[in-house]
């Protein structure tokens, strides 16, 4: 049976500064506060152990471990705030790596939809494509790299149903891992007010309409709950 093996790294600059190895180094000395237990533990002198030390401080530019002499306990070796950096800095990253590694890089999909409320009726779109195809929604999207909600509810609004919004309040966030057919989606809603364009169907959308609170259709996804929620959160303001 066959493995697939990960060796990853840290580079500053282009140059090596720690890999797993150097890292469980640094780990064991914040653990024990000596450079000889932890060396002892890795199977190494205490001179290799110094090196290794010397060229991560080299590398990286900057001491990453400490000595104190002396004392009931002898001598004390930590690591600076600068080692604690790198370290932290690389376990976060092989944790985050392991994770989508053990998961087969799957992770939820990020998406905000909006709630375009003008006191007596909501803007829902008639989806133009599968899933739910035909059914009435709210309209919202996915988030791009570097945006954030807030900018991509009201781009996504925009381009759905041509007008132009500012956000009241967040509603509140949804993430069922089986809201979506598609998969695992976490959505951001938000209360938005209109402020101009015109409606009109775009992008995705099929249709986008004004529809009164009192004559609302069966919605797709868990869209009908996020309005019934929406709702009660404007009673309990008034």
């Amino acid at each position: 049976m066959y493995e697939l093996k990960l060796k990853v790294w840290l580079e500053r600059d282009g140059r090596f500064v720690v890999s797993d190895g150097r890292a469980k180094l640094l780990r064991k000395i914040m653990d024990t506060g000596s450079l000889s237990k932890a060396a002892k533990e890795m199977g190494m002198s205490y001179r290799h152990a110094w090196g290794v030390m010397h060229r991560i401080s080299q590398t990286a530019g900057g001491d990453v471990v400490t000595s104190t002499r002396g004392g009931k306990k002898g001598g004390v070796t930590s690591l600076t705030p600068f080692g604690e950096e790198i370290l932290r800095e690389f376990e976060n990253k092989v944790a985050s790596l392991q994770s989508q590694f053990e998961n087969d890089w799957k992770k939820p999909s990020v998406t905000a939809d909006g709630i375009v409320f003008n006191g007596k009726e909501i803007v829902l779109i008639r989806r133009g494509k599968e899933p739910f195809k035909g059914s009435y929604a709210l309209p919202g999207g996915f988030l791009d790299f570097n945006e954030t909600l807030e900018h991509c509810v009201v781009r996504e609004v925009l381009e759905e149903t041509g007008l132009k919004t500012e956000i009241v309040d967040l509603v509140g966030v949804y993430s069922s891992p089986d809201r979506d057919p598609r998969g695992h989606f976490v959505t951001a809603v938000y209360h938005l007010r209109p402020i101009g364009g015109s409606i009109r169907a775009g992008d995705d959308a099929a249709e986008a309409e004004w529809t009164p609170l009192d004559k609302l259709p069966r919605f797709a996804f868990d869209h009908g709950k996020i309005v019934q929620d929406f709702m009660a959160k404007k009673r309990t303001k008034t």
